[in-house]
Formats: C-alpha cells, structure tokens, sequence
C-alpha cells in the first residue's frame, strides 16, 4: 500500500515560495454535477474541519483547459496550502502541478494520475503526494468481473460489450484497453462492441439503445454506475448480467439485489478524507507516504459481488 515515504522539502518550497494557509485546502473535482467528485469533497472538507482547516470546491466541469486555469488562479492567489487534484486530463494539468510544487504548495493528486502514465499509483510528477486508482488495474477488474459474469450464462461465446467513459479523456483509454485486452485472454468471451456510454444515465440509455439494435442477444455490459443505471431501462425484460464501475449506495444495493454481478468498489469519501489528512500533514512538515493505490482501502483490492458485499456489510459511500 505505502510505495515510498514523502519527504516534506522533497520538491517543494523553493526559494520564492507562494504557498498560502497550510490548513486551506483548495479541491479541484471533476465537476459539482458529479456525484463521485461531491462525496470525495465530502471527505475532505470534513477532514479539513477536524485539524481546523477549510476546503474549497473549484468546479471544472470536466473541462481540462478550464481546470488548467483554476489551478493558475489558485496558485497566483496565495490562499491555499493544499491543492487536492482530481484530474480531467493528467498530462495537461502537469505544467501547473509542477509549478504549485515550486511555490511551496502541497498537492495531493487524487484518483486520476498525473503524468503519461496511467499503469502506476507512483507520483510523476517530484514531490506531490499520490492516492490514485490506477486506471489500468482498475480495467482489469473490471475485466475480472467481466469474466467471472459470463461465467453466470449459458451462452457460448459469452457476448460482452463495453460502455466506455469519454473517448477525449486519456484515462478512459487507457483503462478501455486493460478491459478489452483483459477479456480476450478469456475462452468463449466475444467482446461484441465498444461503445461511449459516458457518465450519465441519459448516455447509457443512449448507448444501450444501440447496442441493442446490433446486439440484441448481448449477454454481459461493462460500464459506468451511471450509465449502467440508464442502461437497465432500456433493456427491461433483458437477461443482462451487468458490471458497473462505481461505488454507489445504488451500485451496492444493485449488486446487493441481484441485478448486477459486480462491482469495483471505492470507499470514496474514505479516500478524500485520506488525501486530506495527508495533504495536511504534509503541509505541516510531517513525513507521509508518497504513493497509494485507492484500492488498498477497500476490502479484497475492490473486486466486489453479492457474497463479499454481504461479508464486509459495505454500503456504500454516497448517492448517485
């Protein structure tokens, strides 16, 4: 879980340093419309408060230029000691990640790599702090997952298709990929199509949709908690085992029910929480782990069904 140890000057302040209040955390989520980033800044605003800090939302709205800019403007405002990051784009945020390093800034990049790669939970950029779920090993349980509901149908080959997130986001690529080639290694599993079903229930309907009007006889989806939602109303009265990435109070309970094979699990507000509390140490000079995988925090590394949910008593963090 710990990769390595952070020390508190490794990158950091240089000599013209700009950081601001040490106990003011600035939040860069993916946007205030999701739900995933609102329960994520759950968990750090309430972690700021316990060590007498704050922290503040700064909506991107999926848009990577404009979260390239909040960024700037955060730095070039002084107001913040600790900048917790989840990134639209990893590569294009990574000119102002380094420079808030420079200005003294503590930054916790949070869930989406920073950097080229999205195959390691280690920083990429000196001196920030990672809690990261890396996005291919992330595809590979889905993968798994993917895998283990065919095992669920009669049908062979087992027919699996794929709701990708964005085709314009890096991370969904790459995580597109560990699913796709995961799944070919498999006997009997046909990846009959891959399709942007987004993070929505509108889009997932949308794609599912289609997929049925290509494959009407399809037997496992692989997507978003969101779209798998919008998806199951499109295709009622359908024997589809479904795999939904998310952590949901609703992703639960739909494993729970029976009506999705499995899921990925994330404690969500756990994992800001977390970057909170280490962004904050850090801040105040104490010696953190520089590197964690997101699902070292969830029971058995977040491959999840309705057996192991019932085991652990998961729940779930927050509401779709």
């Amino acid at each position: 879980m710990l990769a390595a140890c952070a020390d508190p000057d490794d990158g950091g302040a240089s000599g013209d340093s700009s950081a601001g209040d040490p106990k003011s955390i600035a939040f860069f989520g993916f946007a205030k419309a999701n739900s995933f980033s609102v329960a994520t800044f759950e968990g750090v605003k309430e972690q700021a408060a316990k060590a007498g800090g704050k922290a503040e939302f700064f909506d991107s709205n999926f848009d990577a230029q404009a979260q390239i800019r909040q960024l700037q403007d955060a730095i070039t405002s002084k107001r913040f000691g600790v900048f917790v990051l989840q990134a639209n784009d990893g590569t294009a945020v990574v000119p102002a990640v380094r420079d808030a390093v420079r200005k003294g800034i503590t930054v916790v990049v949070q869930f989406t790599p920073v950097g080229t790669r999205y195959d390691t939970a280690e920083p990429q950029v000196p001196g920030v702090i990672s809690l990261v779920d890396v996005p291919t090993l992330n595809g590979e349980r889905l993968g798994h997952l993917g895998r283990d509901a065919c095992k669920q149908v009669k049908a062979k080959p087992c027919k699996v298709a794929y709701f990708e997130g964005l085709k314009t986001l890096p991370l969904d690529n790459a995580r597109t990929k560990a699913v796709v080639d995961t799944l070919k290694t498999v006997p009997d599993v046909d990846v009959v199509a891959q399709i942007e079903g987004g993070y929505t229930r509108d889009t997932g309907r949308k794609a599912m949709q289609d997929l049925l009007q290509a494959h009407s006889d399809v037997n496992v989806v692989i997507g978003s908690s969101q779209a798998l939602f919008g998806a199951e109303d499109a295709a009622k009265g359908k024997k589809i085992q479904y795999v939904g990435n998310g952590a949901s109070r609703q992703a639960v309970k739909a494993v729970t029910e029976g009506r999705w094979y499995g899921i990925p699990y994330l404690p969500v507000k756990t994992a800001g929480a977390k970057a909170a509390e280490l962004g904050l140490a850090k801040a105040d000079g104490k010696t953190v782990a520089a590197s964690t995988d997101m699902s070292s925090l969830a029971p058995n590394g977040g491959e999840l069904t309705k057996d192991l949910i019932a085991s652990s008593g998961i729940t779930g963090e927050y509401d779709e």
